[in-house]
């Protein structure tokens, strides 16, 4: 009924997995004073430690990279702090963590920025869509155009951020180059109209991904290191004339890092996976190390994914939330808990670390 191999141990560079089962990065709004991870994260995340790896929710680089109210950071001391409890928590039981890290770009609000300051981006050019600020879903506001000089802070403070994240505790780090945000916004030609060396042919827009991933490479390892790409996802109103050379282009290029996982979102983000045409099964060919298959997976697909060998690690998103014991529900084919889609965003417990497990409905 299930294909075993899902649930068998995978090495992914220097670290043993207990299985193939990747709890994806889910944003849930919940960080407390100093965009610290809350109170209940360490129980959150080692809820969910049996999954083969734990990729955190969304974590800003810098004060400049948040998009969205109450989303955790990593570039103070008090942040690391806090992410340690998860770490620990997690490894207490078995289990192995990366934090994905990210800027947001133009996808935030001035009531998010530094002295109230414009959102940055490649080009000035406002995304179609909303950031949720002030407990509630707002537009998001005109950004500015980043100079060419504020570059390499951009990739420093990526850097930073990836040896907070390994003095943090953490296994690695993902760098979130999809879905939008900033490192996306320079690769695809509907947000990025720059003539600059960051600008025009498809060598120069995927320029700032390939600096930043050879920067936290270097700091902290390659094979700590994954990226996340969303090549035909229209997640947070961004658009590419042409994805498919340049994703191929791409790929080739962080094979050749050497970096341990490509994370890839096969479609819309949390949507259809025929969005658009591409070739996935290119990139694949393309990468030499671990391909990470997301979006719309459930047994099934991930089971014929794999047996294909069209990929090999299986991310799962919104099914982690409602299910901390995912990996055990899915290799017994027990019934998956609802989510309760009120509690997704902000809060507190509710929602958040009292979905039960099998063996707590049991014992009930």
């Amino acid at each position: 009924m299930t294909d075993k191999s899902l649930f068998e141990p995978y090495t992914l560079g220097s670290l043993n997995l207990s299985n193939r089962v990747v709890m994806a990065p889910l944003t849930r709004n919940r960080a407390g004073a100093g965009l610290v991870p809350s109170e209940h994260a360490a129980i959150y995340y080692s809820q969910r430690a049996s999954a083969g790896l734990v990729i955190t929710e969304a974590t800003q680089i810098s004060a400049q990279a948040q998009g969205y109210q109450d989303t955790p950071g990593l570039y103070t001391q008090p942040q690391i702090d806090g992410w340690r409890k998860v770490t620990d928590a997690v490894h207490a039981k078995g289990g192995r963590i990366f934090v994905q890290l990210w800027h947001v770009g133009r996808i935030s609000h001035v009531d998010l920025q530094p002295d109230g300051a414009a959102p940055v981006a490649p080009s000035a050019i406002r995304a179609e869509t909303k950031t949720f600020v002030n407990n509630g879903f707002m537009d998001v506001s005109q950004p500015r155009a980043l100079a060419l000089d504020e570059l390499p802070c951009i990739v420093e403070d990526f850097r930073q951020a990836a040896a907070n994240a390994i003095a943090a505790g953490f296994d690695g780090v993902e760098i979130h180059g999809a879905n939008g945000y900033l490192l996306e916004q320079f690769i695809k030609d509907g947000a990025n109209a720059r003539t600059d060396a960051y600008g025009g042919s498809i060598e120069n827009r995927a320029r700032l991904l390939l600096e930043v991933t050879a920067a936290v490479a270097r700091e902290i390892g390659a094979d700590r290191t994954g990226v996340r790409i969303s090549p035909v996802s229209p997640a947070n109103g961004i658009s590419c004339s042409a994805p498919q050379p340049q994703y191929d282009y791409i790929t080739e290029q962080l094979s050749a890092l050497g970096i341990v996982y490509l994370h890839v979102v096969e479609g819309a983000t949390g949507g259809p996976r025929d969005v658009a045409p591409f070739d996935f099964d290119a990139l694949r060919s393309r990468f030499k190390n671990t391909y990470l298959a997301n979006n719309g997976y459930d047994l099934k697909l991930a089971g014929a994914r794999l047996a294909e060998d069209k990929a090999d690690l299986f991310a799962f998103g919104r099914p982690f939330i409602s299910n901390p014991d995912l990996v055990e529900r899915l290799e017994t084919g027990a019934t998956l808990a609802a989510l309760n889609p009120a509690t997704l965003y902000g809060g507190g417990a509710a929602g958040y670390i009292d979905y039960p497990a099998l063996a707590d409905s049991n014992a009930q």
